[in-house]
């Protein structure tokens, strides 16, 4: 049975409804998962004019945060951040670079790893967010599983690199279907390519 990690950062709350649906789509594929929210590092206060993003703060603040160890557990991980300016945010890349001791010790390595993000406003740097995230994997010995053009719903998504979101200000507990699916089809993928990895 794979094992995955589900590790990522949420402002306002739509990375959480993402990682809730690749947990599930996961389970569903067999592999044994691990959701793991990256902690906020900025001060509450700084945000607190914000509702979606300290109500998000508030439901996932104690709930067991992503950690090293979370990676070397898993045989496979899937990532998530928003994109800031192109790129995954400061908290995204802060638990990144705490990675530095494990990374040096080779136990990042031959692992499968596929990432998604979201913006709010379309081409607002995802796919960048997503090569860049990559490029960082593959410094770590990563085996990278975008999902490419591989079923027909890819073609209605777009995104080959990974999963992205347009999203919504108003509601951030729903997923559009074309990213629902595409959700799906990442976790269904990466796990089926660490069951026959892990087989060998």
């Amino acid at each position: 049975m794979t094992k995955l990690a589900i590790i990522y950062y949420s402002a306002t709350g739509h990375g959480t409804t993402m990682a809730k649906r690749v947990a599930a789509a996961a389970e569903a594929a067999g592999a044994e998962v691990r959701v793991r929210h990256i902690a906020e590092t900025r001060d509450p206060a700084a945000f607190a004019q914000n509702p979606a993003w300290t109500a998000n703060y508030e439901a996932t603040k104690d709930l067991p945060a992503a950690s090293g160890d979370d990676v070397v557990w898993a045989d496979a991980v899937i990532f998530g951040s928003p994109t800031r300016f192109a790129s995954t945010t400061s908290q995204f890349q802060t638990f990144m670079d705490s990675l530095g001791g494990l990374w040096a010790q080779g136990k990042l390595a031959d692992k499968v790893y596929a990432a998604w993000t979201s913006t709010e406003s379309p081409h607002g740097g995802q796919e960048t967010t997503l090569v860049s995230l990559y490029m960082s994997l593959m410094h770590w010995g990563g085996i990278i599983v975008p999902p490419g053009y591989t079923h027909p719903l890819k073609f209605v998504d777009g995104n080959p690199y990974g999963v992205s979101l347009v999203a919504n200000r108003e509601n951030i507990h729903d997923l559009d279907e074309a990213t629902a699916n595409a959700l799906d089809h990442l976790a269904q993928r990466v796990v089926s390519v660490a069951d026959r990895l892990s087989a060998r």
